[in-house]
């Protein structure tokens, strides 16, 4: 049985690699480090894009485990089909979750105290002064409570909000109160001062903020997305925008990355920022545990993390 292990980051930059695996370094080269044919454990590369991410699947005829260091799989999704049955699909849980929540809580501040415009108001040498919203004694809804979500809400925590609604794909009881499924949130949109999409992109979630989901907001009310662009409709998020009516920040757009000229850049209430929740200094060292950790329990049998699904 092959020992090849493709990884993104050079080994001897990871303690605590197993021995006895043959580590080959692929961070999406033009050419490939070994045969693919070989490869027993692919280790995809991070923020590289989907064509590099599929671009070798097609030929490891041989690979067990395919491991992502992302939270969502939607960029090597397409390319399951063409695996040999069995194979193991693990994402990056645990890495990414307080880069996420950190930038999530800094754009909901940011849209919310108004600090875009005291930036332009610096460069314009302005005085802006004046009464802006807080996020205190607000109503914040998450839609896409898993351990992002959850993170999130970690860090809502001290901000003494009025309230925190919980919406994942299914219903739940958690230490902190309910879980509701995605069939509630007509019910609940029209309530929240907030509503924060950390949601993975799925064939359900795909357009979920869709022009009937925002017409439920209330009037005032900001959208923040930092899931994936496609879980929101960018039409209807312009129309909404354009007419005054909500605020949106917006990590993640789509399409992306958002090109030049494009109407989102300028629409009224938006602040985006470029797809950068997980890529901070916090994403190395977890990264590097998680390859360690998984490695390990892949060369002794154990049972691996976060398995998403298993092809066939």
């Amino acid at each position: 049985m092959t020992s090849d292990v493709w990884l993104p980051i050079p080994a001897d930059e990871i303690e605590g690699l197993p021995e006895g695996l043959d580590y080959r370094h692929w961070d999406g080269a033009e050419d490939f480090p070994a045969d693919p044919a070989d490869c027993a454990f692919y280790v995809v590369p991070y923020m590289k894009g989907m064509d590099i991410a599929l671009r070798p699947l097609a030929a490891m005829t041989s690979v067990r485990v395919v491991q992502t260091l992302s939270a969502g799989i939607d960029h090597v999704a397409p390319g399951l089909g063409s695996l040999p049955s069995g194979v193991r699909l693990c994402n990056a849980k645990g890495v990414h979750e307080a880069s996420t929540a950190e930038l999530t809580i800094g754009l909901v501040l940011a849209s919310l105290r108004g600090i875009p415009g005291f930036v332009r108001g610096q460069d314009a040498e302005e005085w802006r002064s004046g009464f802006y919203p807080a996020l205190a004694d607000k109503s914040v809804l998450i839609v896409g409570y898993g351990s992002i979500g959850a993170a999130i809400e970690d860090r809502l925590a001290p901000f003494e909000c009025a309230r925190v609604a919980r919406v994942a794909r299914s219903a739940r009881a958690t230490e902190r109160g309910p879980v509701h499924a995605l069939t509630d949130l007509p019910d609940l949109l029209p309530e929240a001062d907030v509503v924060i999409v950390s949601t993975p992109l799925t064939e359900e979630t795909k357009g979920l903020a869709g022009a009937e989901f925002l017409a439920r907001m209330k009037d005032g009310a900001l959208f923040v997305n930092v899931a994936r662009g496609q879980v929101a409709d960018t039409k209807a998020l312009l129309a909404e925008l354009e007419s005054g009516r909500i605020k949106a920040a917006l990590d993640v757009t789509d399409p992306e990355p958002l090109p030049a000229g494009h109407p989102l850049w300028h629409a009224p209430g938006v602040l985006i920022s470029p797809h950068v929740g997980g890529s901070t200094s916090a994403f190395l060292p977890r990264a590097k545990r998680l390859l360690a950790d998984q490695l390990t329990r892949y060369a002794t049998g154990d049972a691996l993390r976060n398995e998403v699904l298993t092809t066939g």
